[in-house]
């Protein structure tokens, strides 16, 4: 049999690390002089070395959290006020066992968005299932015309172990949009932890979501089990254009 032959069945049989490095482990295997076993427990230690980063990888595309800086990068001295305890212990992922919720409220730029993404980034690769999306794509995914297929995305929504909602009060929603958020929260109450972003006091969410009757329920099984982080401060955006300004005029 052929390297191509054997590669091919490798593939059939779904050994596709083995098969892509077939020539070079051979090589390996005939240079060091492995026994047959030895040749089996290295294609072993390759196949579920590539099955964990693909796992991995499809992990990270189904939570889409897309770029982001890291906490090693976060000034923790920009901000006026900021509760870095319970940040850090979110970064550690302890509050996601407990099905608590984490509320990061602030004016924009302030970096909540930052520490939302890089919790999520945390939990996923201690491997836990992760969704991250801003309100409007939430709201805009489970706004279908199909009953059925709106309730398989609430389910989806539901069972994940980390649900990240990104910029509530962003954007102004009618009432049957408070009542999709509303089913998320109440699915995930007490069973699944939140981490949400807004910009705006609970007070305010009736101007978010105006003639909501949900709001009050939705508010109360959120914050049930939750921490509320408020983060004061000016924009970490605008200190970097301001910082990139300068460094212009400061170019000869």
């Amino acid at each position: 049999m052929s390297s191509d032959d054997l590669a091919g069945h490798l593939l059939r049989i779904r050994l596709r690390a083995t098969a892509e490095g077939l020539d070079d482990l051979l090589a390996r295997a005939i240079k060091q002089k492995w026994s047959h076993r030895q040749l089996l427990e290295e294609m072993a230690r390759q196949e579920v070395s590539a099955r964990v980063a693909r796992n991995l990888e499809r992990r990270l595309q189904a939570a889409r959290i897309g770029r982001f800086k890291t906490m090693a990068d976060f000034d923790w001295n920009w901000p006026k006020k900021i509760d870095r305890e319970v940040i850090e212990r979110w970064l550690r992922l302890e509050p996601i066992a407990e099905c608590r919720n984490l509320i990061l409220l602030g004016s924009n730029g302030v970096g909540k968005t930052t520490i939302a993404k890089n919790a999520a980034y945390q939990a996923v690769m201690a491997g836990r299932s992760v969704l991250f999306r801003t309100a409007s794509e939430l709201i805009s995914d489970l706004s279908c015309d199909s009953p059925q297929l709106r309730k398989r995305k609430l389910r989806l929504y539901g069972r994940v172990e980390l649900l990240c909602i990104d910029e509530v009060g962003y954007l102004a929603y009618d009432s049957h949009a408070a009542d999709l958020l509303y089913e998320v929260v109440n699915r995930r109450y007490e069973s699944g932890a939140i981490v949400m972003t807004t910009n705006r006091s609970f007070k305010d969410w009736n101007d978010v979501f105006p003639n909501a009757t949900s709001i009050g329920t939705m508010c109360d099984r959120l914050l049930h089990h939750a921490d509320v982080v408020v983060i004061e401060g000016s924009s970490y955006r605008r200190r970097e254009s301001e910082a990139e300004k300068a460094a212009r005029r400061n170019t000869p």
